[in-house]
């Protein structure tokens, strides 16, 4: 998973003057804005596929799936095997 220091870094310039951008255009930090974009991709792969959460974490670049979990629940308000269930229904 792309740290905020080193897409500061690939842009040339600081990891707050990043941060603070993002903030003035989005709303959101540069880690929220990361959070976002990673928990978009979540969601996707577990509506495209059967595999297991701990796989899509791992395949996301977290290093622990538990971690992913509580991102995605406190992101989304659910966990990802509830957000599998009620929208594949």
């Amino acid at each position: 998973m792309p740290t905020v220091e080193e897409i500061a870094g690939n842009l040339h310039m600081t990891p707050r003057y990043l941060s603070d951008a993002l903030k003035l255009e989005t709303g959101h930090t540069a880690l929220e804005n990361i959070h976002i974009y990673q928990i978009n991709r979540a969601k996707n792969l577990l509506l495209g596929s059967d595999d297991s959460v701990a796989t899509i974490a791992y395949a996301l670049g977290f290093e622990y799936p538990q971690y992913f979990s509580r991102l995605f629940k406190n992101k989304v308000g659910v966990t990802p095997t509830e957000y599998r269930e009620q929208t594949k229904h």
